[in-house]
C-alpha cells in the first residue's frame, strides 16, 4: 500500500509557493555553511533511473545523495527488465521493497505519475518531456542570490518553450512572481500550462513573440537548445528561432545590469552566442553548480518528514 505521508516531486504544480520557497531558503543555508544538511540520508539507498543522457542532474544528485550520507545507485533503465517488458507499476513495487527513494529522468510524464501511485517511496523528477522541476528550482535559488525574487522582476524566457520553460511558468507563477515567455508562436508556451500559471493568484506570465519587446527592460534573460532531447531537429525551426538568439545586439535591449541564464547544455552560436556565454553578464555556471544545493534541499525537505 502505498504511503500517504510520501512526499514526491512530479510537477510544481503539486505544490505551493510555500514549499518552493522553504528549498531555496534551505538551498541558501547549505550552501553557505548555516546549515548542515549533514547524514540525513544515511542508510538510505536512492535510485536514479535515468532513460535519457545527463551530465548536472546525474552529477548534482550523485554528489549530493553522497554528501548527505546516502548511497546512491545509478540504473539505466535499458539495462533492467523494463527493457524486456516489465511494467512500470511491478518496478515501482520492486523498488520499494530496495529503496528509499527513486530520482526519474526519462521521456514521458505518465511514467512518473505510475511509479508515483505504485511506489511507497518517494519519487523525483529528474526531467520528463512536460517538466524539469529540479532544473527550475536551483534557477530560482539563482534568481534568489541576485536579490530579485520579488514582484518587481523583470524575467524573460526566450526561444522553444520546452519542459524547463513549464516548470519556470509554474515556479513564479506559485510565487506570484512575473514571468515573460518570448517565442515564435509556433513553438511558444504550453496553452493549458500558461493558462494554469494564470489561474492562480496574483500570477503574470505573459507570451510574446517579438524579442525585442520580449527582452526590453529585463533583469534576466534565460534561454535554452532549441532541440530538446528526443526532439527531432529542422532547418526550418532553426531558421524560425534566429531572432530569438541571445547575443550583444539582444542585450543590448535590456537593463545594462542584465544577467543571461542558460540550463546546459548550450550550442554555443545557436541559441546563445559564445561571447555572451563566457561574459561578464553570465552566470550559466553559477546556475548549474546551485543544481547541487537545491537538490540537497529538496532531498532535506522530503525526508525530514
Amino acid at each position: 500500500m502505498v504511503k500517504k505521508n510520501k512526499i514526491d516531486l512530479i510537477t510544481l504544480k503539486d505544490h505551493d509557493g510555500g514549499m518552493i520557497t522553504e528549498v531555496i531558503s534551505s538551498a541558501v543555508q547549505i550552501k553557505s555553511g548555516k546549515k548542515k544538511a549533514g547524514k540525513l540520508l544515511a542508510g538510505k539507498n536512492i535510485a536514479l533511473l535515468f532513460n535519457k543522457h545527463s551530465t548536472r542532474t546525474r552529477l548534482s544528485f550523485e554528489a549530493g545523495i553522497s554528501q548527505m550520507g546516502g548511497n546512491a545507485v545509478y540504473l539505466d533503465a535499458g539495462s533492467l527488465q523494463l527493457s524486456r517488458g516489465e511494467n512500470y507499476s511491478d518496478t515501482a513495487k520492486i523498488f520499494s521493497a530496495y529503496l528509499d527513494g527513486v530520482i526519474i529522468r526519462t521521456y514521458e510524464q505518465k511514467t512518473l505519475e505510475i511509479f508515483s501511485e505504485n511506489a511507497d517511496i518517494p519519487i523525483i523528477n529528474g526531467l520528463t518531456d512536460s517538466y524539469h522541476p529540479c532544473q527550475a528550482l536551483a534557477d530560482l535559488l539563482t534568481v534568489s542570490e541576485l536579490g530579485l525574487l520579488n514582484k518587481d522582476l523583470k524575467f524573460t524566457y526566450i526561444g522553444d518553450s520546452n519542459n524547463v520553460t513549464n516548470s519556470l511558468m509554474i515556479g513564479f507563477s506559485k510565487l506570484g512572481i512575473p514571468m515573460t515567455v518570448c517565442s515564435p508562436g509556433e513553438y511558444g508556451p504550453d496553452r493549458d500550462i500558461l493558462d494554469y500559471c494564470n489561474s492562480l493568484p496574483g500570477a503574470a506570465i505573459k507570451a510574446e513573440k517579438d524579442p525585442l519587446r520580449g527582452v526590453k527592460d529585463a533583469d534576466i534573460i534565460y534561454t535554452d537548445v532549441w532541440i530538446s532531447m528526443g526532439d527531432k531537429g529542422s532547418s526550418s525551426k532553426i531558421e524560425k528561432l534566429k531572432p530569438y538568439q541571445v547575443n550583444e545586439s539582444l542585450l543590448e535591449g535590456a537593463k545594462n545590469t542584465v544577467k543571461v541564464m542558460h540550463c546546459l547544455p548550450a550550442h554555443r552560436g545557436e541559441e546563445i552566442s559564445a561571447d555572451i556565454m563566457d561574459g561578464d553578464s553570465s552566470i550559466v555556471f553559477a546556475q548549474a553548480e546551485n543544481r547541487l544545493h537545491a537538490q540537497k534541499a529538496l532531498m532535506a525537505y522530503i525526508y525530514k518528514k
